[in-house]
């Protein structure tokens, strides 16, 4: 059973994780949209339980394996997940401010 305080702390630890992780993807690969990009196949890797070359060798199981188990998911998933795309998509906002004010990392 996932509590309201587990689902508030999941939400803040998935959100600062990937806006961390884009931020400085986007820092060292002058890229600001690259993690908002990649974010969903993150969420791919997490949700499903298929090996990624089946995704190539049996491609229909695969995606269908895939579809079930995202309709399947539970609010607290869809939350928690999104909250991780929302600090990936704010850490590419972040980047284009600060370049846009003169800000040069690297």
């Amino acid at each position: 059973m996932l509590t309201i305080v587990t689902l508030i702390i999941s939400m803040l630890l998935f959100f600062v994780l990937f806006f961390g992780i884009g931020f400085l993807l986007n820092m060292l690969l002058r890229m600001s949209w690259i993690m908002a990009v990649i974010y969903p196949l993150i969420a791919i890797f997490i949700i499903d339980q298929v090996r990624f070359i089946e995704y190539f060798t049996n491609s229909g199981k695969a995606f269908t394996d895939l579809g079930q188990r995202v309709s399947g998911l539970a609010m607290a998933d869809i939350l928690i997940l999104s909250s991780g795309l929302a600090g990936a998509i704010l850490a590419g906002i972040v980047i284009r401010l600060l370049r846009k004010k003169g800000y040069q990392m690297f």
